[in-house]
């Protein structure tokens, strides 16, 4: 089991690295790009190289995505505690309300408030990733077998040890489930933001499906981003799969 692990974890920094290195490469894809698009007379969006493109689009990410695991972990245990119980229904149409809620609006309120930039960006795939983390968080913890909590008590455990030694540890990994669906879909969500100035892939899309109306520059963007949600999804993975426990009810998109 141990030789699985590590040989998933050496495939996948292998393809992470081959990921960075082509990422590196502007004059393979402006080869690439202008065999597929003869007609382009420019195939490489001007304004930031690839490399510069994919990093702000990671940040993006990096950013929204900590927030979700800081504020939607600790209020998916605590509408699990007793103190917070009452709340579970309120917290669970707030998160769901949340998701729905198109992000583009969410942007759209925010820019007049934040201005253009990032922040607004962050600001809605925070809120747009909190569902899957904080639904994933209560189902883990709700299905923890009853038996085995009493078998902790009886040991003489404190609610607050039988948490962090017996109940967190089972329900990992259904709470990194709906983190993994959290990021993978604020990375895809993220080209979004450029529509507001906040860069990353959204940038060559959106100037590709403006007044240009360039397939390359669309191309250049979204080929990339699809690249960073696999590489994201199989990282979840591989870490998912350190775990056994896996409690059947968890959020599913």
């Amino acid at each position: 089991m141990l030789n699985l692990h590590l040989r998933r974890w050496i495939i996948l920094l292998a393809l992470i690295a081959a990921f960075v290195i082509l990422i590196a490469q502007e004059s393979f894809w402006g080869n690439v790009l202008s065999s597929l698009f003869p007609d382009e007379s420019e195939v490489l969006y001007p304004r930031a190289g690839l490399s510069t493109l994919v990093w702000e689009h990671i940040q993006l990410v990096i950013i929204s995505s900590g927030l979700t695991i800081l504020i939607g972990l600790p209020l998916g245990i605590w509408v699990t505690r007793e103190s917070g119980k009452d709340f579970l229904p309120l917290v669970t149409d707030l998160t769901s309300f949340g998701q729905t809620f198109p992000p583009i609006a969410v942007l759209a309120l925010a820019v007049p408030v934040m201005g253009f930039g990032r922040e607004p960006t962050i600001l809605a795939l925070f809120l747009y990733g909190l569902l899957p983390v904080v639904r994933n968080t209560i189902a883990g913890l709700q299905h923890v077998p009853r038996d085995t909590l009493d078998a902790a008590y009886g040991m003489g455990m404190s609610r607050l040890q039988a948490l962090f030694l017996i109940e967190f540890p089972l329900a990992l990994p259904v709470i990194i489930t709906g983190i993994r669906i959290s990021v993978i879909i604020n990375i895809g969500t993220a080209t979004v933001g450029a529509l507001f100035g906040a860069g990353g892939l959204g940038s060559p899309i959106v100037a590709g499906m403006s007044a240009q109306r360039n397939s390359a520059f669309i191309l250049e963007g979204a080929v990339p981003a699809a690249i960073l949600a696999i590489l994201a999804d199989q990282l979840f993975a591989t870490i998912e799969s350190m775990f056994a426990y896996s409690p059947s009810k968890q959020y599913q998109p």
